[in-house]
């Protein structure tokens, strides 16, 4: 079993960063994919970024590209999300998830991933 806490959000201006990040315990995420996902208010949740459970590769939604940077450190047992040049179409609650897997594969599909953290809200004021 793995436990998911995100941290990290709060309000900014548009143009700002925040850092996110999420913090597993449970079981050592050197073996599993994690992915950020989020949900705007009446809004389907949708995929952010993903990454292998290496760090060695990843992918991301084409409305974050160039802005967001996923990245892990298996030592901490922990997920990030660096959010830079941030814009109001951002705000939502941000959600990361894992799940076991075999070297080099990201995941896109909320279907695709086991477990789920709480979420975290991050609003994005114009």
């Amino acid at each position: 079993q793995v436990q998911l806490v995100e941290s990290g959000g709060g309000l900014v201006q548009a143009g700002g960063s925040l850092r996110l990040a999420c913090a597993a315990s449970g079981r050592t995420l050197s073996n599993y994919a994690m992915g950020w996902f989020r949900q705007a208010p009446g809004k389907e949740r949708e995929f952010v970024a993903a990454i292998t459970w290496s760090g060695g590769s990843t992918f991301y939604a084409d409305s974050v590209k160039g802005r967001f940077t996923i990245s892990r450190d298996n030592a901490k047992n922990t997920l990030y999300l660096q959010m830079n040049s941030l814009k109001p179409e951002d705000t939502a609650v941000y959600y990361c998830a894992a799940r076991a897997t075999r070297p080099g594969i990201v995941y896109r599909y909320t279907d695709d991933y086991r477990y789920w953290g709480q979420g975290t809200q991050v609003t994005v004021s114009s």
